[in-house]
């Protein structure tokens, strides 16, 4: 049997990286403890980046910005990124960060809790990427459709809870189980849903790719 560990340190091992600033922040975060994706998340976002080249990309979840400074690297010089962050001390530090690094002034980051933000935002973004309070990605679910065109991507991240979501939620210690709970009804919802057709893939801590279909070809 493979040892995912193994396995993922392999494939990672395979990786070429990203320019040196980046390398430089994700360090930065880490030493901060601040939570960032992980480096085969990061492979799988320059590949979509590539793939679909989106030109309206809403990240829910900024922190610090790496996320969203990497979809900005990687993606085309028409591409416009709007993120959202409501941890106050984080926000000065995604600014300073988008000040120096951000040189195609491609992203916006809006400051205030999500659930606020995106009922406020219109129909018209390609690409979204849910990286935010797990327990919340339900509740953002409707909104995101809403706003997602037709065709566009919806990318979630730490969907697998590092392998908790498999397990009865009695296993799970009590203060995330409520968490616990939303996660299993957000997939569920995800492969569910008519508008939606969706993958889960193993990569970092979990992802779906949910594409927005046509509301003639909804299942």
């Amino acid at each position: 049997m493979i040892n995912p560990e193994r396995l993922t340190t392999f494939i990672n091992s395979m990786d070429p990286g990203n320019e040196s600033w980046l390398d430089e922040l994700e360090q930065q975060a880490l030493g901060d403890e601040v939570p960032i994706i992980r480096k085969d998340t990061q492979s799988l976002l320059r590949f979509l980046m590539t793939l679909q080249r989106p030109v309206n990309i809403l990240e829910v979840g900024c922190a610090v910005g790496f996320s969203a400074l990497l979809m900005a690297r990687y993606s085309g010089a028409d591409c416009k990124i709007t993120t959202i962050e409501k941890y106050e001390k984080r926000i000065p530090v995604a600014k300073a960060n988008f000040e120096a690094y951000d040189t195609g002034h491609k992203i916006t980051l809006l400051e205030g809790d999500a659930t606020d933000i995106l009922r406020t935002l219109s129909p018209g973004y390609d690409f979204i990427f849910m990286d935010a309070a797990k327990g919340q990605y339900i509740n953002f679910l409707s909104d995101a459709l809403r706003i997602l065109t037709p065709g566009g991507l919806l990318v979630s991240d730490n969907v697998l809870q590092d392998g908790d979501i498999v397990e009865s939620r009695f296993a799970v210690t009590r203060r995330n189980r409520t968490i616990h709970a939303r996660m299993r009804e957000y997939l569920y919802t995800l492969k569910h849903h008519p508008l939606l057709e969706t993958v889960i893939l193993s990569v970092g801590d979990g992802m779906t790719l949910s594409v927005r279909l046509n509301d003639e070809n909804s299942r």
